[in-house]
């Protein structure tokens, strides 16, 4: 009797043991490092120069206002009726509002239009700020597992840096599928679209002070 007792306790023990065993490899894959996202640079074609005459004045861009939702290096996505969500394991190279500073002051220096251009965290003297807001900034999916639309939506404000006074606002809106249903596609999309609305801002603003 007490070697039955015995064995019972053994076989109890190795399935507790067993059972442990299992629950800290479960926990494994919970506390381990997290998977590292592929990350995707925002290159937007640039423009040809913007026709008109020399800018002679100095202009400082600021970082783009954005809801909490765009303010991030996700890329976000829309679903219908009104979902925002993110694309799994992939960000931008940083936040969606930095990406669209750089891009915004690089397309001021590819217009040929005017050399004293900067971000507002260089500090430099500027006659004008380009304040923006970046409203739309998302891969919409019209039908859930249709092809992605990169949606790009920017508000612009041209303000004077002395008096703070408003000389003008402007919208960008731009939309551009993209040729499949992947996120490089939709890269893609996004590169284009936002292209095409900083060419509009460009144009825009460079002609703003004059009128």
């Amino acid at each position: 009797m007490k070697k039955t007792h015995s064995m019972s306790m053994n076989r109890r023990g190795l399935l507790l043991t067993g059972a442990c065993g299992l629950a800290l490899a479960g926990c494994g894959d919970l506390i381990g490092p997290a998977q590292a996202p592929r990350l995707f640079l925002l290159r937007p074609t640039p423009s040809a120069a913007a026709p008109g005459p020399k800018a002679l004045w100095a202009l400082s861009i600021t970082r783009p206002d954005a809801s909490a939702g765009l303010d991030t290096q996700r890329i976000a996505i829309m679903r219908p009726p009104a979902t925002l969500d993110y694309y799994a394991n992939t960000a931008w190279a940083d936040r969606a509002p930095d990406l669209v500073q750089g891009t915004l002051v690089q397309a001021f220096e590819a217009s040929g239009r005017i050399d004293a251009v900067a971000s507002d965290s260089d500090g430099a003297r500027a006659d004008y700020i380009l304040s923006t807001n970046l409203l739309d900034f998302e891969a919409r999916y019209d039908q859930p597992d249709g092809i992605p639309v990169a949606v790009v939506r920017i508000g612009a404000k041209m303000i004077g840096a002395l008096k703070r006074n408003i000389a003008g606002s402007f919208e960008a809106a731009e939309e551009v599928p993209a040729s499949q249903n992947s996120i490089e596609a939709a890269v893609v999309a996004f590169d284009e679209a936002l292209g095409r609305a900083l060419a509009k801002i460009v144009a825009w603003a460079l002609d703003t002070p004059q009128a």
